[in-house]
């Protein structure tokens, strides 16, 4: 499979930067804005484990403080064995980001595999607070949507 060569260098680029000392797991991602500018994000953990942020999440942050507003492709890689998707967390923050249709590809520098995805594929059904808050318009705030679903009440 071929991966985007740019993102791929600048991630490889940043990788032993991450900082993985209870998991081992190393990640680094590259994410393309809508500019066509590549930003980059290593994962850090932390020994309250909640706190720890993934490389892809680091990323988009990164695009966002630079002004992005659009990420139109994302690559991760990892030490892992086998090519690994993004968490779910940074599926949700990615679905604020990027549409439906936005290529993740991933790759495995132990194995070279690679792998690529769909965000939509991946998060078929990200929350979007704009479709769970009632109408502050007046409209149709309990009616059910026409994507399924049944009232509660």
């Amino acid at each position: 499979m071929d991966v985007p060569g740019d993102l791929l260098r600048e991630a490889v680029e940043v990788i032993g930067n991450a900082y993985a000392p209870y998991s081992g797991l190393r990640v680094a991602a590259a994410v393309r804005g809508a500019s066509g500018r590549i930003y980059r994000g290593v994962n850090v953990e932390n020994s309250s484990y909640g706190l720890t942020v993934c490389a892809e999440r680091v990323a988009v942050f990164n695009a966002v403080t630079n002004g992005e507003r659009e990420i139109v492709e994302v690559l991760i890689v990892s030490t892992s064995r086998m090519p690994i998707p993004p968490c779910g967390a940074c599926l949700q923050v990615l679905s604020e980001f990027a549409k439906p249709d936005t290529r993740i590809y991933s790759v495995s520098l132990p194995t070279k595999q690679a792998r690529m995805w769909r965000l939509g594929e991946l998060m078929p059904e990200a929350f979007r607070l704009d479709k769970a808050l009632p109408s502050h318009r007046g409209g149709e705030s309990n009616k059910p949507s026409s994507q399924g679903g049944s009232p509660v009440l």
